[in-house]
C-alpha cells in the first residue's frame, strides 16, 4: 500500500485541506503552517531504532535552508543558487535536477547568503523563486521549464530566498533586499500562464504616484501619513516581505510578514518621524485580488531590523473560553504575537526571551512600550537585546495540537547599536544608517546562546526549555509521536514534546538550519533533513563549510553516509613576498566595514580577506575587487563603488590585518561557489 497518494493527480487546494497525513505538499505541510504530522510510526518508543535509509549529497557549501516537500512518492527539495532537485522519496534515486544558472554576481545583492527555503506545488509543477527575482515554473515530473517571469526590476538589488505559496491557483511571491534598500512587496502569478494577478507593495511610492497596484488604497489610506523625507526615498523604504506568507481558507485571507524599513536608523530613513507602514507589520490581504483586509504592525518606526517575518502560523485557539482562530507569530523583536485571524485585533503579546528594547506591548495600543534608552538618537550608543539577529529569526517553529504547545527555536544575543558620524546613501550597497560599533563591537557583551522553547499561547509561557550553547539553529518539526525534531550544531535530536527530554541524536557530520520534514510510503514513516549551515553572515565562527546533504531517516535505516573530508585549512600566508602598498589602511578599513565584512568578516561564510593570498598582489587583487575575475564564482565586481585608489587603500588596510595573529573563532577553510 503507497501511503503518499501515488498516482494521483497533481496537487491542489482540495488535496492541501485534506492534510493528507503521508505527503508534505506545502511548505508548512498544510496551510496553517504548523508543522506538525500525524504520522505516528517513529514516536517514542520507537525514536531509538530511527537510522538513515538514504541521502544526498550536493555541489555547494553554502547554507541549505529549504523544507522539503514530498507528493506522490517524489521528494522535492531546492539548494544555494536556487537550484532545485527532485528524488525518488522511498530509495533516493535521483529523478532530476534543475538549475537556473543564476549570475555569481548576484550573490552581493543577498543579505543572507545565497540559500532558498524550498518549493511550491499545484497541478503537476513545481515553482522555484530564484536568487536574482525569477519565478520559474517546472514540470513536476521532468524538471523542464514551463514557463518563467522575472518578478523583480533585475537593475536593482533585489533577492528571493523564500519559497513560494501556491493558493486557488496562484503563486504567492514576496523579495528581499531591504539592507541595499529596495521598495518591497508580494505578487501573485497565475499558476498555469505565469501572468501577474495582482501585487501589493509594502512602502509608498517615493515619488508619491499610485501605483496602478492592489496596495493604492491601503498605502493612501494608511501608509502615506506614516513616512515623512528622509534617505528612504532614495532606495524605497525597504519592507521587503522575504519570507512568511500563510493563507487561511477559514477567514480566506493570506497573511504577510514583512521586513526591516531601509536604512535601518529611522532618524535618517525619515527624521524619526512615523511608524513607517508597512515595515515590520503583519498584513492581511484577500488572496483573490491582494485587497487590503487589515494589518498590525509589530515595531513601529523600527530601528533595530526588527523583521517581522518570522514563521506565521494559524490555529484555533481557547480564548476567554471560546474557540477563536487566530495568527501567530515568535516576531524578531523578542515578543509572541496571537492576532484575531479575521480582524487583525491583538489577542495577547509576551516577551518569549529577554527583552531590553521594550518593557511590554500595550494591550489597549498594540504599541510597545519603548524602554527609555532604546533608541541610539543624540550620538549616543545603545546595547540591547534581542539585536539584529532577533530572538527568533527564520527558522520555522512548529505546533502540537496533542500538546497545545508551539515550539520556538529562539536565540539570546546582545548587538551595540550607534548613529553614524556621517551617512551618504549609496545606491547598490548596504545602507544601514549605523555607527561602526554595529559591525565591530566596541564593548563586551554577554555570551549568546540558544534555546527550544515550548511555549503555551493560552497560558502565554513556556511550559519547557532547553539550552544550546548555538544561537544560530534549525527550524522544528512536531509529530503525532509525540516528538519534536530540531538540530543544533552537528546533533539532530528527537524530544520528548511534552517534556523536553532528548530521546534520540544523530550526528549529522555537519551543522543544520533547515527545518525538517516527514511522510510515509508503503507503510513506513521517514524523516528529512537537509543538512548545511549558513544564513545572516553564517554565523559560522570555527565551523568548517562543508557540501550539503540531505539526509533523510527510517526507522531501523541501516545506511551509513560517507564522512565529510577534513576541511581544507588556508595556509599562513607568506608577507615577505608581498607587494608592499602606498594605500591608506584606515581609508580602506571604512571601504572594509561598508562593503565587506558581512560576507567576508570573521564569522562570515566566505574566505577572510586578510587570510587570502589575492592580497599579496596588487594587479591580480585589482582584478579580483574591480573587474570581475571572480564573478562566476560569486564575487561581483566592485569598481562601481570605487576606483583604484580606493582599492590600493582596500588592500593595505588588508595586509596590515593579515599582520595580526588571527582571531579566536576565524573561518580557516576556503569557499567556493
Amino acid at each position: 500500500m503507497c501511503l503518499s497518494a501515488c498516482g494521483k493527480a497533481g496537487v491542489d487546494g482540495k488535496r492541501i485541506l485534506a492534510a493528507e497525513a503521508g505527503d508534505w505538499l506545502s511548505y508548512g505541510r498544510t496551510y496553517d503552517e504548523q508543522r506538525f504530522s500525524p504520522l505516528d510510526q517513529v514516536n517514542k518508543d520507537t525514536v531509538k531504532r530511527l537510522g538513515v535509509a538514504w541521502w544526498a549529497s550536493f555541489d555547494t557549501d553554502r547554507g541549505q535552508e529549504a523544507t522539503p516537500l514530498v507528493a506522490d512518492g517524489i521528494l522535492y527539495t531546492t539548494t544555494t543558487w536556487s537550484k532545485v532537485y527532485a528524488f525518488d522519496a522511498k530509495t533516493g534515486k535521483a529523478l532530476w535536477s534543475y538549475d537556473p544558472q543564476v549570475p555569481g554576481e548576484k550573490g552581493f545583492d543577498a543579505c543572507c547568503d545565497v540559500v532558498n527555503r524550498g518549493v511550491a506545488l499545484w497541478k503537476g509543477r513545481a515553482y522555484v523563486g530564484t536568487l536574482d527575482g525569477r519565478l520559474v515554473a517546472l514540470d513536476a515530473k521532468t524538471g523542464k521549464v514551463v514557463w518563467t517571469v522575472q518578478t523583480t526590476d533585475a537593475k536593482l538589488p533585489y533577492t528571493i530566498t523564500g519559497a513560494p505559496r501556491a493558493v486557488k491557483g496562484k503563486i504567492l511571491i514576496g523579495n528581499g533586499g531591504a539592507e541595499y534598500p529596495v521598495r518591497g512587496y508580494v505578487s501573485a502569478y497565475d499558476a498555469d500562464t505565469g501572468k501577474l494577478s495582482w501585487r501589493f507593495h509594502m512602502t509608498p511610492n517615493p515619488t508619491g504616484a499610485p501605483d496602478g497596484a492592489a496596495s493604492d488604497k491601503a498605502m493612501k489610506d494608511f501608509a502615506y501619513a506614516t513616512w515623512s523625507d528622509g534617505a528612504w526615498k532614495d532606495g524605497g523604504g525597504g519592507a521587503t516581505p522575504w519570507d512568511a506568507i500563510t493563507y487561511d481558507p477559514k477567514t480566506d485571507l493570506v497573511f504577510v510578514g514583512t521586513g526591516n524599513a531601509g536604512p535601518w536608523n529611522s532618524k535618517i530613513r525619515t527624521g524619526g518621524k512615523g511608524d513607517n507602514l508597512f515595515a515590520a507589520s503583519i498584513v492581511a490581504l484577500r488572496p483573490d485580488t491582494g485587497e487590503y483586509a487589515w494589518h498590525y504592525q509589530t515595531t513601529p518606526r523600527d530601528d533595530w531590523d526588527f523583521d517581522a517575518v518570522q514563521h506565521l502560523m494559524v490555529a484555533d485557539l481557547p480564548v476567554a473560553g471560546k474557540t477563536q482562530r487566530v495568527v501567530m507569530q515568535a516576531n524578531k523583536n523578542g515578543f509572541y504575537y496571537v492576532l484575531d485571524a479575521a480582524s487583525g485585533k491583538l489577542v495577547s503579546a509576551d516577551n518569549f526571551v529577554k527583552t531590553t528594547w521594550a518593557e511590554r506591548v500595550d494591550l489597549a495600543t498594540g504599541r510597545p512600550v519603548e524602554a527609555a534608552d532604546a533608541r541610539y538618537e543624540n550620538g549616543q550608543e545603545h546595547q540591547q537585546t534581542p539585536g539584529a539577529l532577533g530572538g527568533h529569526n527564520w527558522q520555522p517553529m512548529a505546533y502540537s495540537p496533542k500538546e497545545g504547545l508551539v515550539y520556538i527555536p529562539a536565540q539570546t544575543l546582545y548587538m551595540d547599536y550607534a548613529d553614524p558620524k556621517e551617512f551618504k546613501f549609496i545606491p547598490g550597497a548596504w545602507n544601514l544608517g549605523l555607527g561602526p560599533s554595529t559591525l565591530s563591537p566596541a564593548r563586551a557583551q554577554p555570551a549568546p546562546f540558544g534555546q527550544l522553547i515550548a511555549w503555551d499561547p493560552v497560558q502565554k509561557k513556556a511550559r519547557w526549555k532547553v539550552d544550546f550553547a548555538e544561537p544560530w539553529r534549525s527550524g522544528v518539526l512536531a509529530t503525532a509521536g509525540g516528538l519534536v525534531f530540531h538540530a543544533a550544531g552537528h546533533n539532530f535530536v528527537a524530544f520528548d514534546a511534552a517534556t523536553g527530554k532528548a530521546l534520540w541524536t544523530y550526528d549529522t557530520g555537519a551543522a543544520a538550519i533547515a527545518a525538517a520534514s516527514t511522510y510515509a510510503i508503503d507503510g513506513e514513516q521517514y524523516v528529512a533533513l537537509m543538512v548545511g549551515f549558513g544564513g545572516a553572515g553564517g554565523m559560522g565562527g570555527a565551523e568548517p563549510r562543508r557540501k550539503g546533504r540531505l539526509l533523510v531517516f527510517k526507522l531501523d535505516g541501516k545506511t551509513v553516509p560517507t564522512p565529510f573530508p577534513a576541511p581544507v585549512v588556508q595556509p599562513p600566508l607568506d608577507l615577505a613576498t608581498a607587494t608592499p602598498s602606498k594605500g591608506d589602511p584606515a581609508k580602506g578599513a571604512k571601504l572594509s566595514a561598508q562593503f565587506c565584512v558581512t560576507c567576508h568578516g570573521a564569522g562570515g561564510y566566505l574566505p577572510v580577506l586578510a587570510r587570502s593570498p589575492v592580497i599579496l598582489d596588487p594587479v591580480g587583487f585589482k582584478a579580483i575587487v574591480l573587474e570581475g575575475a571572480r564573478k562566476p564564482h560569486g564575487m561581483a565586481p566592485f569598481r562601481r563603488f570605487f576606483d583604484e585608489a580606493s582599492a590600493e587603500d582596500l588592500r593595505a588596510f588588508l595586509l596590515a590585518e593579515a599582520a595580526k595573529p588571527p582571531p579566536a573563532g576565524e573561518p580557516q577553510t576556503t569557499h567556493g561557489r
